[in-house]
């Protein structure tokens, strides 16, 4: 409480009062010093222990897109064209023959307009700004788009990337797809080493099957120090903080979720005589878990 608030007594009192600060010094001088009180322990942090994939039932957050529209409370929109660090063709847009949500599922369409300006058109979502996401299980069922040059991408970035720039930000891809490969789903972790280049570790995980036929799960689940992914409740691929090496490891951090479909660039190349359009990722919901 500041000085200002108390009022002091009249100078009749004096006596008394010097005679009671004088008692106190002598306390003070012939009493133990007092010990510093020390902050309580950190709490744990929520869903820091892994556990086994089926554990994770309390749903924290969800987008099951069953609106009319894209939900803008939970997801913003990348804009722009200019290759997007990896010489792609798309621009991206939020108009509705890009981004719309139709029968309970999110759809991102690749398009190339009939006036070849610009060469094609697409959408990236993101929960930036709207929703991070720490530890936990994060499930993205969706069925998605092949052919030459068409890249699907389910992933998340560090949600302090505005700070740390890419790659210390981190960056969890849970699911890339080669338009020109579509039984092999891609998993990549990308990271700083200690002299902030980026470095990465990535598995591919290949199905009997076309990955586009049907819809599957593409799961991610992230505990301290470990993140592990999972195709349709079957683990593929884990990593741990013992592979970023002597860097830093970003991955118990929060981070955001995006999600969009490129077209060309440096990961497919370009498309090809035989790649038709449109093309689209439809998304039937993106659920954020955690175990009890």
């Amino acid at each position: 409480m500041p000085f200002s608030a108390y009022s002091w007594a009249p100078a009749a009192l004096g006596l008394s009062l010097g005679l009671t600060l004088a008692l106190s010094t002598l306390a003070a001088c012939t009493s133990d010093s007092p010990k510093p009180v020390l902050p309580p322990p950190a709490p744990p942090a929520v869903n820091a222990d892994a556990r086994d994939y089926a554990a994770y039932t309390k749903l924290i957050w969800s987008d099951e897109f069953d609106g009319s529209t894209l939900d803008l409370a939970k997801w913003g929109f990348d804009l722009g064209a200019g290759g997007w660090g990896n010489n792609e063709l798309q621009t991206y847009t939020n108009q509705p023959e890009n981004v719309s949500t139709t029968g309970g599922n999110l759809v991102i369409k690749a398009v190339r307009p009939a006036t070849n300006s610009p060469a094609y058109t697409s959408a990236r979502i993101l929960t930036k700004g709207k929703q991070s996401f720490v530890f936990g299980r994060i499930d993205v069922r969706a069925k998605i788009p092949k052919g030459k040059g068409v890249w699907p991408a389910i992933w998340m970035l560090g949600s302090d990337i505005d700070q740390n720039n890419w790659p210390r930000c981190g960056e969890i891809d849970i699911m890339e797809l080669r338009g020109s490969k579509p039984k092999e789903l891609i998993s990549t972790m990308h990271y700083a080493n200690s002299a902030g280049a980026r470095e990465f570790k990535s598995t591919t995980n290949v199905q009997a099957a076309d990955l586009s036929d049907s819809f599957h799960i593409y799961s991610v689940v992230r505990s301290q120090d470990q993140i592990r992914m999972y195709l349709d409740g079957q683990q593929f691929f884990t990593f741990r903080k013992s592979d970023v090496g002597s860097g830093p490891y970003p991955f118990n951090n929060p981070f955001f979720v995006i999600l969009n479909v490129a077209v060309g660039g440096d990961f497919d190349g370009n498309p090809d005589a035989g790649t038709t359009f449109p093309q689209q990722m439809e998304v039937d919901y993106v659920r954020h878990y955690q175990y009890q």
